[in-house]
């Protein structure tokens, strides 16, 4: 269980490809020492486990279903990714629950500057439409945001001055590929009238 609250922006230094699966190699000086294999980290979104590390790098293995799910398939050698360590009993919860199980990838429609604030819309599948609503919250790449309008295959959130340094949104483009996640409570709220047949 992760925040949304990306605590490192680690930099890609190995990308080793296998049958169907991808071992990432990551660098980032502030967290690596501290931490232990097993442990699960946030990458760009997607819950990963250390497997490896040394005094600078760590390294996750990435399966299947998380290539086919995310945009770790596409990263290269030098690409940034943020990264958060999981959450644990007594730290601070600044953003919201997230689980690190990408839903869909989004991609970035437009974006609107005003003044130092930049408005991102993200488009996605229109199925996720009814996990979303203005003012509710969503993880983009692993950000923890406030959806500001949400429409049929389209949501737009207010990207902050420090949100744009510290975090890879800060770079990203029109076109560029996002991992969306979606909020837990509403996706369990779906099921269940779906289950007592109530359309919502």
């Amino acid at each position: 269980m992760f925040t949304g609250l990306v605590q490192a922006l680690g930099t890609v230094r190995e990308v080793a490809d296998g049958h169907g699966e991808r071992r990432l190699r990551v660098s980032e000086s502030g967290i690596t020492p501290t931490l232990q294999l097993g442990e699960s980290v946030s990458v760009c979104g997607a819950c990963l486990t250390v497997v490896a590390h040394d005094a600078d790098t760590f390294d996750f293995e990435v399966g299947p279903e998380t290539l086919a799910k995310t945009t770790l398939g596409k990263l290269v050698i030098g690409d940034r990714v943020n990264l958060e360590r999981a959450l644990r009993v007594g730290d601070a919860l600044g953003g919201h629950f997230v689980t690190g199980h990408v839903d869909c990838v989004g991609a970035v429609l437009e974006e609107v500057v005003t003044g130092e604030w930049l408005t991102v819309w993200f488009g996605f599948p229109p199925e996720f439409a009814d996990l979303l609503v203005a003012k509710g919250s969503v993880a983009v790449d692993g950000v923890s945001l406030t959806v500001v309008d949400a429409q049929s295959d389209r949501l737009s959130v207010m990207l902050i001055p420090h949100t744009r340094a510290h975090t890879t949104l800060g770079t990203k483009k029109r076109g560029d590929a996002v991992n969306l996640e979606f909020d837990l409570l509403a996706k369990h709220v779906q099921k269940l009238f779906k289950r007592i047949n109530i359309t919502i």
